[in-house]
């Protein structure tokens, strides 16, 4: 049996993105509560019956929630550009190694405005 597990975190931040237009209210500094959803698949494992603990999911993940809530996103090292492409790849490349099951990280800016993504395959 194949399955995808989701772990959930949210974070408060301000970014402003440098690459927008002159005038696009992107450029200027503002904020965002961000949702971050942490998606492993794979199969489950018959002598545990379970793909991953969620509790190693959240161990995983608690430095990238520190590292980024209640910050500036554009002053932290690799997200100069923080867009939400850059943040999804920048989660990712700090969690894949503890989670290598990893499948996507979904990250959520505004209830209507995701970016999924999976890796460089």
């Amino acid at each position: 049996m194949r399955v995808r597990l989701s772990k959930s975190f949210s974070f408060e931040a301000a970014h402003w993105l440098p690459t927008f237009p002159e005038g696009h209210k992107c450029r200027r500094l503002h904020g965002h509560s961000f949702h971050v959803d942490v998606v492993a698949e794979g199969p489950v494992s018959e002598e545990t019956g379970y793909l991953m603990d969620f509790g190693e999911i959240k161990k995983a993940i608690a430095p990238v929630e520190e590292a980024l809530d209640h910050r500036c996103l554009n002053e932290i090292d690799g997200l100069a550009n923080p867009t939400a492409e850059h943040l999804s790849r920048w989660i990712w490349d700090r969690i894949a190694e503890d989670i290598p099951c990893l499948f996507e990280i979904r990250v959520q800016e505004t209830c209507t405005s995701e970016c999924v993504y999976r890796g460089e395959a």
